[in-house]
């Protein structure tokens, strides 16, 4: 079995663990737009992302010996980004750690209004939902978490995540018929 990364991508990784400022420069260059997305997604603005992503590719920088080179190497420097953000998220707020488990077990119907929209749509539309209910539903909606995993990050119950999750779907629902997109 080949070793997922490639030799151009080694080098890089090798150039950037000495400290070589362009090498440093060009992985940023390279990762920088994909991982504002996702600092993006979390952050409850702009500024804030940014914030993120700094602190994001700071600790990329300083860990990038310990990337173990078993997976994509944007595959860890997003995981890191997420971690990032759930880290601030943290530092900056607190969790609504409450449990409806009526409205956590009911499946909306209106999913297919969701995937109607087009991702910049629905982005701006994660974005308005509370801090609780964002950094849930893109965790398991978008980065595919379950919500076992969501409790251990977030610090909450599984039943909050379910129920973070059914009240982010209803007020992103609510939302679009509202505004009729």
């Amino acid at each position: 079995m080949t070793n997922p990364v490639s030799i151009k991508e080694e080098e890089l990784i090798r150039q950037c663990i000495q400290e070589d400022q362009k090498a440093l420069e060009a992985l940023y260059r390279m990762n920088a737009g994909k991982m504002m997305g996702i600092c993006l997604r979390y952050a409850k603005n702009r500024q804030d992302a940014e914030d993120i992503l700094q602190e994001g590719f700071i600790k990329v920088f300083n860990n990038l010996k310990n990337f173990k080179k078993e997976g994509s190497l944007e595959g860890w420097i997003k995981r890191i980004m997420v971690n990032t953000a759930l880290l601030h998220y943290r530092k900056t707020s607190k969790f609504e750690n409450h449990v409806d488990v009526d409205v956590a077990d009911k499946e909306t119907n209106d999913l297919d209004l969701l995937s109607s929209l087009s991702a910049k749509e629905l982005m701006t539309q994660i974005q308005t939902l509370p801090d609780g209910y964002r950094m849930v539903f893109n965790m398991y909606v978008i980065e595919g978490y379950q919500h076992k995993e969501i409790g251990e990050l977030l610090g909450i119950s599984e039943g909050t995540s379910k129920s973070q999750l059914a009240r982010a779907r209803k007020v992103l629902m609510n939302l679009i018929k509202k505004r009729g997109l």
